[in-house]
């Protein structure tokens, strides 16, 4: 009978250590959880992504009750306002679902200075361009601006912040999937600091550390605490800045040159971003939606009429955002054909479900 006890305890030792041994193993071998990727390779912290399935269902329900700021930088162009309609429509319904409790507040940070017709439907904030020329005909390099603007002047009730763009369509309610002080971001393929370290060094000096303490991302989508954004925004706007003014940087990093001046400004903070591949999809060439939560349809999707991609040529059927830059899409747009993969089967009904809804969709406010 005195050997039961004994027993029991050491048994209950064991089953602590063989837990304790599998959490830290799966922690730094990046787990089997998926999401992890290029954070585990690169040897950056992810703390969140490596948790084992019962722990990250507890950080689940934490992050449903942080709720995280929607910020969605704009232009009032007719290009910008229809994919901010479709984008705040699509926010509102998930907002709405059960688990969307961290979806919290949304504001449009418009940066054309002035007013637009939208104002009334979509919680909007003016704030001012960059002076005339400053931009060299980028206008993205008004959104890091627009951020530094709207964190001064705007009172934001919530502790983080979602920084989204209009061309995102929330397919399920988001958490917050940041943890802490680890702001969580989509990995892009096409960012790779690693191998521009020549271009990146003239911002991000050796003696601050190796350039794969720059993560490869944007500034969307990012949850991130709002202090922390306001300690990165005005780099980010002055790095961006300072890179669209250097010809070689500006030539080398073209259209996403903003994208990896939130990446620098970040890391010249010391802060890494959680990669979270599950925070959204970017058809054609995501073809499942699968656990995502935001469709990119930032690339024009073309197929044949036996529903085969022709990307780079236009296609017999075809959804491309910039098609329509002077007015909205129609109305019940025609779907793809047999065989288009879900992921932009999804994308057309969920812009069909928008703009059957909305009202005054054909006039373009």
């Amino acid at each position: 009978m005195a050997r039961a006890p004994a027993l029991v305890l050491a048994l209950a030792a064991a089953g602590a250590f063989l837990i304790s041994y599998n959490f830290f193993a799966m922690l730094f071998r990046g787990g089997g959880d998926g999401g992890i990727g290029a954070a585990a390779s690169a040897g950056t912290r992810d703390p969140v992504v490596a948790m084992p399935a019962w722990m990250r269902e507890a950080a689940d329900t934490e992050a449903r009750r942080r709720p995280f700021h929607v910020a969605l930088t704009a232009t009032d162009a007719p290009y910008s306002r229809w994919q901010c309609r479709v984008m705040y429509f699509w926010y509102k319904r998930m907002q709405a679902r059960p688990g969307g409790e961290a979806m919290g507040g949304f504001t449009r940070v418009l940066h054309s200075g002035k007013p637009d017709g939208l104002m009334d439907e979509i919680p909007t904030f003016v704030v001012d361009p960059l002076p005339a020329g400053k931009d060299h005909g980028y206008v993205v390099l008004n959104r890091p601006w627009a951020f530094v603007q709207w964190l001064q002047k705007a009172r934001i009730e919530e502790e983080y912040i979602l920084m989204a763009e209009p061309d995102h369509i929330f397919v399920k309610p988001l958490p917050n999937l940041a943890h802490d002080d680890d702001p969580a971001a989509f990995p892009f393929f096409y960012i790779t600091p690693s191998e521009h370290e020549k271009i990146i060094r003239k911002y991000y000096a050796k003696e601050r550390g190796p350039v794969t303490d720059i993560d490869p991302i944007g500034n969307s989508p990012v949850i991130i605490k709002k202090t922390l954004l306001e300690k990165i925004a005005p780099t980010w706007m002055n790095v961006s800045i300072q890179m669209k003014e250097d010809e070689e940087t500006d030539k080398i990093f073209g259209w996403v040159l903003e994208m990896y001046a939130y990446a620098v400004a970040s890391a010249l903070h010391g802060v890494q971003h959680i990669l979270r591949r599950d925070f959204m999809i970017q058809p054609p060439f995501d073809t499942k939606l699968g656990n995502t939560f935001i469709i990119h349809f930032t690339y024009g999707c073309d197929y044949s009429l036996k529903g085969e991609l022709t990307y780079g040529k236009v296609g017999e059927w075809r959804f491309d955002k910039r098609s329509f830059p002077d007015r909205p899409p129609p109305r019940n747009l025609t779907l793809p054909p047999p065989g288009v993969p879900e992921s932009v089967v999804t994308l057309v009904k969920m812009v069909n479900e928008a703009s059957a809804n909305l009202p005054r969709w054909d006039d373009g406010i």
